[in-house]
C-alpha cells in the first residue's frame, strides 16, 4: 500500500530565503529612494510656491511710536488683521442689546429680501448644473462613453465649464444681459454643470457594468443600457453630490452679486467701499445661518433617501 503524500508543504529552502530577503531589501531600498526624491521635490515646490507668493517678503511697517521699520510681512500683517475684525464687531451693550441689535442689523428688510434672491439663484443655478452634469457625465465616463471622440468632447466641455471661476462667467453674461440675477444663474449653473459632471462622471466608471450587459443582450440602445443599467446604481450619489453643490452654490450666488449679477453681493460691495465694516459681519452672520440650515436640511434630506434607497418598500 502506497502512503499518501504529507500534505504539509515543505519548508523553504535557505535560499529560497536568502534571495527574498536580497528582494526585500532591494524593495525597501528603491522605497526610501522614491520617498526621499519625492520629498525633496514637494519641498522645493513649497519653498518656490511660498517665494512666489510674498511669504518672505520684508516691508516697512509704521510702529507705535510714527518711525518705519523694516518687518517680515506676516508677522507685520497678522495685527492688522485683528485690527480689521475688530472693526467688523459692533458694541454691544447687555441694557441696549435691543437696540445695538437693530443698529448692526438696520437694512435687515432689504438684505433678507436680497437673501430670498440669493437662494433662488442658487437653485436655478443648480437646477441647471445639475441638467447638464448629469446628460454630459455619461458621454464623459470611459465606461460608457460611445466612442473615443465624444469622451474627449464631454471632457473638454466639462473642463472648460468648471476651469473658468464664477466671477468670470458672470463678467462675461453682465455684459451679455446686462445686470441682474439672470447673469448669476447663467454663471453659477455653467460652473456647476462642469463640476457636477466630473463628479457624476467618476461615480458612472465605479458602476457594475453587468446590468448594463444585460440591457445591451435583450436589445437594448445605448440609451436603454444608462437608463435601466447605470442610473439606478447611480442616483443616491448623484442626490448626495447635488445637495452639496447647492450649499456651495448658496456661497457662490452670495459673492458674484459683486459684479452684478444679483443677490447679496452687491451688499458686500457697497458696504467695503463706504467701509460700512459692521455691515460686513452681519451679512456675514446672515450667510452663516443660512448654511447651516441649509447643509442641517440637506444632510437630513439625503440620509432619507440613502434610506429609502437601502430599504425600498
Amino acid at each position: 500500500m502506497t502512503l499518501a503524500a504529507d500534505p504539509i508543504a515543505a519548508p523553504p529552502s535557505r535560499g529560497a530565503v536568502s534571495d527574498f530577503e536580497v528582494e526585500f531589501a532591494a524593495l525597501r531600498r528603491r522605497s526610501r529612494i522614491t520617498w526621499a526624491v519625492g520629498t525633496a521635490i514637494f519641498l522645493v515646490l513649497f519653498v518656490l510656491s511660498s517665494w512666489l507668493g510674498d511669504f518672505f517678503k520684508v516691508t516697512q511697517v509704521s510702529m507705535p511710536d510714527g518711525s518705519r521699520e523694516w518687518r517680515w510681512i506676516i508677522p507685520a500683517g497678522i495685527p492688522r488683521l485683528g485690527e480689521y475684525i475688530s472693526k467688523t464687531i459692533p458694541d454691544l451693550n447687555w441694557a441696549t442689546l435691543g437696540e445695538d441689535l437693530a443698529n448692526w442689523f438696520w437694512r435687515w428688510k432689504v438684505w433678507m429680501s436680497l437673501l430670498v434672491e440669493t437662494i433662488l439663484i442658487a437653485f436655478m443655478a443648480t437646477v441647471f448644473g445639475v441638467i447638464g452634469g448629469f446628460v454630459m457625465s455619461f458621454p464623459a465616463s470611459r465606461n460608457l462613453a460611445p466612442n473615443k471622440w465624444v469622451l474627449w468632447f464631454s471632457r473638454r466641455y466639462l473642463e472648460i465649464a468648471r476651469t473658468v471661476p464664477e466671477l468670470v462667467w458672470a463678467l462675461i453674461f453682465v455684459f451679455c444681459f446686462s445686470v441682474g440675477p439672470l447673469a448669476g444663474v447663467l454663471a453659477i449653473g455653467l460652473h456647476a454643470a462642469g463640476a457636477l459632471g466630473k463628479l457624476y462622471s467618476e461615480v458612472n466608471e465605479n458602476i457594475d457594468m453587468r446590468p448594463l450587459e444585460g440591457v445591451k443582450a435583450a436589445g437594448g440602445t445605448w440609451f436603454d443600457q444608462i437608463r435601466y443599467g447605470a442610473v439606478p446604481q447611480v442616483l443616491p450619489n448623484i442626490i448626495s453630490y447635488t445637495l452639496l453643490r447647492f450649499e456651495i452654490n448658496v456661497r457662490a450666488s452670495s459673492i458674484i452679486g459683486y459684479v452684478g449679477a444679483g443677490g447679496l453681493g452687491q451688499e458686500f460691495r457697497t458696504a467695503m467701499s463706504l467701509q460700512e465694516y459692521t455691515d460686513l459681519s452681519a451679512l456675514f452672520i446672515i450667510i452663516f445661518v443660512t448654511v447651516i440650515v441649509i447643509d442641517y436640511g440637506s444632510e437630513k434630506l439625503r440620509h432619507r433617501v440613502i434610506g429609502l434607497e437601502a430599504n425600498p418598500t
